[in-house]
């Protein structure tokens, strides 16, 4: 008996020396160092029965931590399992060739029929289709594509036959991003993380130095390897990595994409919340619902708009084309020079005169100057609470355009949400006009709002809240919102923003809604009260075998199987944020 005592210590001691090894190389003093030398010295004194436990206890503890890391990686593993691997590119002559995706090019045009995956990320040139988006939003609707609307990678054609232009390809394309952003959100470390391994590395040494001086003044060798086993913090160092990737995998699966276990910390001590408006509070869908002209060549002026307009991603700009489209305005003119004026609008060039289109301060930082009925038109329209559009012809306004935007319906609850998860402050700020923002903030229950505002603007405003020591984390999609992402504690991107404000955020909202940002906050605070659920059980179970080591009440055995129990406790309570919803 004891010699298979004997073997399977040996068997079982041989990848912990493995590892001892490789970090002693990189002068890292490990805790694999600590169970191999405690199993070395059960070696010595004959103690084969206790150095098979303690190396099989320590190996199935690291089995069950690789077990349940990779089953909190298993959504970003179906996700790459869910890339498509082919694509069919229609040819000049009419004929399919199957390609690898990575040989797509920009500009191809991509047959994607029903049942299959949409290779590439594009805009439908051909065809009508529902498409599956769930890959991408984690909504599993499905969404009707038609001529001149976006597709993603990753996205299934359920019924009808679409051909897209490849805009996006390989790596660049929406899909490849997120299983990239997520897989290196679950492997950087949070300030716990950081903290933890700083811990050990002093940690480690003062356990060996303290059962060496035990071992010194007690002569009692037995009793000095018994402290080096229980004096190992496994479940310590397991204890807060396994959290936040639970956390974020959590995130992953339900549309919320996380950058990183320090996003989780600092997400979960937020107590402001600032809004973009458009796109954010409100839906984006914007409609125009008033014109007024000040020329006889409306169409030509309509026209000229919307093809400023349409170099534009911005939720107004969308409108306005809308609107001259439905007026049968679709063979526009061409725009020789654009220049984006944040907070402003847009200058451009159209056969050599120069149009103006946006805010009314663009107009008069022009040196224009509104007439009395002008005036009262924007007027008018700021107290129905509709964002206003001038446009001007070199120096005369020849147009104002008014354009509703409907509030999401999710808003004011997510909203009373945020509140009642312990958020303090609840901001609007906006570089629309007073009216419109009363109107809005009244709708959802904000009470603090500022309107009017540059993007300059709004990084004074988020720079004054924490000077006053807020934490803020701000919400928005579009470019003139990526400097208060950036300099926000967290910035909070909507899914369906520009590439700007996604780069820059902290945090991905894929279904671009208001609830996930009410699901982030809950999912954060929930990650970080695990983490530290995780510690307190870690250290908690090292100074409870310690003392009960000292009262003599603990052997090798018995404490080694304690200190795996800690090990699992902390495992299984990790596991529940894999499970994590808001009830």
């Amino acid at each position: 008996m004891r010699g298979l005592l004997l073997v399977a210590s040996i068997l079982g001691i041989a990848p912990i020396f493995v590892q001892a090894y490789q970090a002693l190389k990189v002068k890292v003093i490990s805790i694999d160092l600590l169970v191999t030398i405690a199993v070395i010295g059960a070696f010595i004194i004959g103690e084969f029965n206790e150095s098979a436990i303690v190396t099989f206890l320590f190996l199935f503890g690291s089995y069950l931590e690789q077990r349940t890391l990779r089953k909190t990686r298993e959504s970003i593993r179906s996700l790459s399992e869910m890339a498509p691997q082919t694509a069919q590119v229609l040819n000049v002559d009419g004929t399919i060739t199957e390609v690898a995706v990575d040989e797509v090019t920009i500009g191809a045009q991509i047959l994607v029929k029903a049942g299959a995956q949409v290779p590439v990320d594009g805009q439908v040139t051909r065809g009508r289709a529902y498409v599956n988006e769930a890959s991408i939003t984690g909504e599993a609707q499905l969404v009707a594509k038609e001529i001149g609307d976006a597709v993603y990678s990753g996205t299934l054609v359920d019924n009808g036959t679409l051909t897209v232009m490849a805009a996006k390809v390989g790596d660049d394309t929406t899909f490849a991003q997120i299983v990239e952003l997520v897989e290196e959100a679950q492997d950087s470390k949070s300030s716990a993380e950081k903290f933890i391994d700083r811990f050990a590395t002093y940690y480690t040494p003062a356990v060996l130095g303290l059962a060496v001086i035990i071992g010194l003044m007690t002569h009692d060798f037995k009793l000095a390897i018994t402290i080096l086993v229980l004096g190992c913090p496994g479940a310590l160092v397991i204890g807060a990595p396994v959290s936040i990737v639970a956390g974020i995998g959590n995130g992953a699966k339900n549309g919320v994409l996380i950058k990183g276990g320090e996003v989780v910390n600092t997400m979960a001590g937020i107590d402001t919340v600032v809004f973009d408006k458009t796109g954010t509070l409100t839906k984006g869908d914007t409609a125009v619902s008033h014109v007024k002209f000040y020329t006889p060549a409306q169409r030509e002026v309509l026209a000229r708009t919307a093809a400023v307009e349409a170099q534009s991603d911005h939720p107004l700009g969308k409108a306005i084309s809308r609107y001259a489209g439905e007026q049968g305005l679709h063979d526009l003119p061409t725009v020789t020079h654009i220049e984006t004026l944040k907070g402003l609008g847009v200058q451009a060039v159209i056969d050599g005169q120069t149009i103006r289109v946006g805010r009314a301060k663009l107009m008069t930082d022009a040196g224009l100057q509104l007439t009395d009925e002008q005036a009262a038109t924007v007027t008018k329209n700021q107290i129905a609470g509709q964002s206003t559009v001038l446009v001007a012809v070199e120096q005369q306004i020849v147009l104002i355009i008014g354009i509703a935007d409907t509030v999401k319906p999710e808003a004011k609850t997510a909203i009373a949400s945020l509140k009642k998860n312990g958020i303090k402050q609840l901001v609007m700020l906006t570089g629309d006009n007073e009216q419109a923002a009363n109107a809005i903030a009244h709708e959802v229950g904000i009470t603090e709002f500022h309107a009017n505002l540059l993007p300059a603007e709004k990084v004074d405003f988020i720079q004054d809240y924490q000077a006053q020591g807020q934490k803020v984390a701000f919400i928005g999609d579009g470019i003139n919102d990526s400097p208060a992402l950036a300099l926000a504690n967290i910035g909070i991107a909507m899914g369906s923003g520009t590439d700007v404000a996604i780069e820059t955020s902290d945090i991905v909202l894929m279904r671009s809604t208001l609830s996930e940002v009410v699901y982030a906050d809950y999912l954060a605070k929930a990650t970080a009260r695990n983490t530290v659920q995780n510690i307190v059980i870690a250290v908690g179970t090292v100074v409870l075998l310690l003392l009960g080591l000292i009262l003599g009440y603990v052997q090798m055995a018995s404490g080694m199987f304690v200190h795996e129990i800690s090990i699992l406790a902390v495992i299984f309570n990790a596991m529940r944020l894999m499970r994590f919803k808001i009830r």
